[in-house]
């Protein structure tokens, strides 16, 4: 079909893009399975549609806080992390031994990149509870709101956020994608079971419950390639060789036609797909 729904849909239009049935297609399915895995994953690390920013909630359990208040090589179920290194020193020699904490939450593997993490307490007296200069505020002057001058509620609204910066400082966080932890460089003596944190987040989007991703334009172009590619490597071991009929097999050809189509959608991805980089500014 035109639009393919499903991952057996979106490879039987490659093959149909590259000549099928008319053509044999010399790829093996093993070979086309491991070309869609790494078309896929480099569509979600990539492409600005193949993530989804979102929001997700975490709830501390009482493991999460003891191995987060363990001191370094004591963390129960920590898979401590530890590294020792040898050097001289006037003559002698030192070793030094590397430990790491364990004051990590586990984070699904469809999650890519954590940009940072909300509050994760209710003591912040400027913005939270129903005891929070914000909530009384809002909940005496409410029912003036037709009288009231918004400009000086929007200015008094913006000194507390001011206060609410200055006070409640951000929580440094770490993340990597490839160990799916994320380490938080907080105070967990502050940190009680059953509390909340917000993730915001970037995930994948998973085309097993969003079947349009395998209709995506860039998507199915790459795979064309990548499979044609294949395609031509295959047959670069028969080259010279002649069928019936006077033909000759040019896998080569195949193969740096192909190559050549990849490095287009390559510099298309930088050009058209992928969000820039931030500006860095030292």
């Amino acid at each position: 079909m035109a639009q393919p729904a499903s991952r057996t849909d979106l490879v039987n239009y490659c093959k149909r893009k590259l000549g099928a049935p008319v053509l044999e297609i010399n790829v093996a399915d093993e070979q086309i399975d491991d070309l869609v895995d790494d078309a896929l994953q480099f569509f979600h690390e990539r492409h600005f549609d193949g993530v989804q920013p979102t929001f997700l909630k975490y709830q501390f359990t009482q493991d999460d806080i003891d191995r987060g208040r363990a001191p370094a090589g004591n963390e129960p179920n920590a898979g401590i992390v530890t590294s020792t290194a040898e050097a001289t020193i006037v003559g002698a020699a030192v070793t030094f031994t590397y430990k790491e904490n364990s004051n990590y939450i586990q984070i699904p593997p469809s999650i890519i990149g954590i940009n940072k993490i909300y509050k994760y307490d209710g003591t912040n007296t400027v913005s939270n509870n129903m005891f929070s200069v914000r909530y009384q505020m809002f909940l005496n002057d409410v029912y003036h709101m037709g009288s009231m001058n918004l400009l000086n509620y929007a200015m008094t609204k913006t000194y507390l956020e001011d206060i609410d910066f200055l006070l409640t400082t951000h929580k440094h966080i770490r993340f990597n994608q490839r160990v799916d932890r994320l380490y938080l460089d907080i105070d967990y003596g502050d940190v009680r079971v059953d509390d909340y944190i917000i993730l915001d987040c970037n995930r994948l989007v998973d085309p097993n419950d969003f079947t349009r991703v395998y209709n995506d334009s860039f998507l199915k172009l790459y795979l064309t390639s990548l499979i044609k590619r294949q395609w031509g490597q295959n047959l670069i071991k028969f080259q010279g060789v002649k069928l019936p009929g006077g033909v000759e097999l040019n896998g080569r050809q195949i193969y740096d036609d192909a190559q050549k189509e990849l490095d287009s959608i390559m510099e298309r991805m930088s050009n058209t797909y992928e969000l820039p980089p931030l500006d860095m500014i030292a």
